[in-house]
């Protein structure tokens, strides 16, 4: 029996995550964060049909929306609202995050005690390395790196190595849209897995079906039912 819950962990319409449960699971909930560089016009729909299919395969998820740029989100109310939504989730948690959502993933693993390990999906991982992701962060974060440098090392993952938690980086050779060294250097900087994807664009990593996502699905769930 599958049963869908909304939880709200704050006021602001964003500030809500819908928990899909499945009875008899053997494994901690994994917290699905959509991506989208943080901006309102993109939502969490992203992350539904990924919920949808690790539900279908016996873990629990929790389905996380958050303020984001344009709609009362920047820094730091959105990785504050990430912070939020897993205290009101009690739990202990796998986070599963794609794009600025595996940002959100790594950094709540860095964060929050309840998060016993993360997998990023072609990752925002480090906010100084590339000029593009420093510009993209930049709107988040409210300016440069030398405006805002307390944002910058509070915020970017790679800033806050080294994080004693297993992570999991899974990154397609073809993205078009965060460079696969996001995930490289960041992997040869720390302690986590480092997957290459062949084959393998932004979107293919959060479309069930595709070989990119049954691979994400996988390492997912093998750490939520160890780490139960």
């Amino acid at each position: 029996m599958i049963g869908v819950q909304r939880i709200s962990y704050g006021d602001h319409p964003s500030q809500f995550g819908e928990f899909s449960s499945v009875d008899g699971s053997n494994s901690l909930t994994v917290v699905v964060i959509h991506g989208g560089f943080w901006h309102e016009r993109y939502d969490l729909e992203l992350g539904r049909p990924l919920s949808r299919d690790l539900v279908a395969h016996g873990v629990p998820a929790f389905t996380l929306e958050y303020r984001r740029i344009g709609g009362g989100g920047g820094w730091p109310e959105t990785g504050d609202d990430v912070l939020a939504a897993l205290d009101a989730l009690n739990r202990p948690v796998v986070t599963l995050g794609h794009s600025a959502g595996g940002h959100l993933a790594v950094w709540a693993a860095a964060r929050h005690p309840l998060v016993r390990a993360a997998v990023a999906q072609a990752g925002v991982l480090d906010f100084t390395a590339d000029p593009y992701i420093t510009g993209r962060a930049g709107e988040l974060l409210g300016g440069t790196p030398a405006e805002v440098p307390d944002r910058y090392a509070d915020a970017s993952p790679a800033a806050r190595l080294p994080i004693d938690k297993p992570l999991v980086l899974l990154h397609g050779e073809d993205d078009e849209d965060v460079p696969i060294s996001q995930s490289e250097v960041f992997a040869a900087a720390s302690d986590a897995t480092f997957i290459r994807l062949p084959r393998t664009d932004h979107m293919d990593l959060i479309t069930p079906g595709t070989a990119a996502w049954t691979r994400c699905r996988a390492e997912t769930i093998a750490l939520a039912t160890a780490l139960a």
